[in-house]
């Protein structure tokens, strides 16, 4: 069934269960948290996460966005979904998001606010819609995860979980105390890893793209050992010679 929700234009990629801060300073989007805070107790505060495909950036600021690809990115039927930059620049936007649920505001002496959020599910984005109110909203539809592929999700998530915990080790300084946190649910897993590793945003947007739980996990399975390959590869790289040199004893 198709929803109306606001969106939030960011330079960044949101999944499910994922927690994303938000710096929020620009004047429509925070009348957006004005209205999502306005509703009554028990309706979902929800609003549509989207990256930014070509443009500026909405003003506002999110984590630090790790930097690395897989096949070529799914082929959008909308390609012209738009947004403007406060400067009236237009931004493009990627047609699969996620949601981010409100919950818990710090609001500033200046105005600003700090808000955390938790992703929820993935929509498509069908339309857009300017005008209506100062944010802009979209007619989605829900990105269900699709049954029928249960088992391969099954069979792939030790794989991609041992190889995660492989790839840990080569960039974590404690890969231990964060592996054993890491889940055994492979749809908790593939957005777990899609959302750490460090992959880039094109990267991620394909992964949340990815219909299913098992296609998901596939293409991290080739990323992961990619990234892997190119660290050890990094550190493998022999020191110089110049490094090495010792100066002569005078004895």
């Amino acid at each position: 069934m198709d929803a109306r929700l606001p969106v939030f234009p960011l330079g960044t990629v949101l999944f499910p269960g994922l927690v994303l801060p938000l710096h929020i300073f620009e004047a429509r989007y925070l009348e957006l948290m004005r209205h999502l805070r306005g509703l009554p107790d028990g309706t979902p505060r929800e609003f549509g996460v989207v990256a930014i495909r070509r443009g500026g950036s909405a003003s506002v600021s999110a984590g630090p966005e790790p930097e690395s690809g897989i096949g070529p990115e799914p082929r959008s039927g909308r390609p012209g979904l738009t947004d403007r930059h406060p400067n009236g620049s237009p931004v493009t936007l990627h047609e699969v998001g996620c949601t981010a649920e409100l919950r818990q505001v710090t609001e500033l002496p200046d105005g600003r606010l700090d808000v955390v959020t938790v992703g929820r599910r993935r929509f498509r984005i069908a339309g857009v819609e300017e005008g209506a109110t100062p944010y802009l909203t979209a007619e989605v539809e829900w990105l269900p995860e699709p049954a029928g592929q249960e088992q391969l999700a099954d069979l792939l998530a030790p794989r991609v979980l041992s190889v995660f915990r492989r790839y840990l080790t080569l960039v974590r300084d404690d890969p231990e105390e964060i592996s054993e946190q890491l889940p055994d649910d492979p749809t908790v897993l593939s957005h777990l890893v899609a959302a750490t590793a460090a992959l880039t945003l094109t990267d991620r947007q394909r992964l949340l793209a990815t219909p299913d739980t098992a296609g998901r996990l596939s293409a991290e399975l080739r990323l992961l050992n990619r990234e892997a390959a190119l660290l050890r590869q990094v550190r493998a790289v022999p020191v110089p010679l110049t490094e090495l040199a010792v100066p002569a004893s005078p004895n």
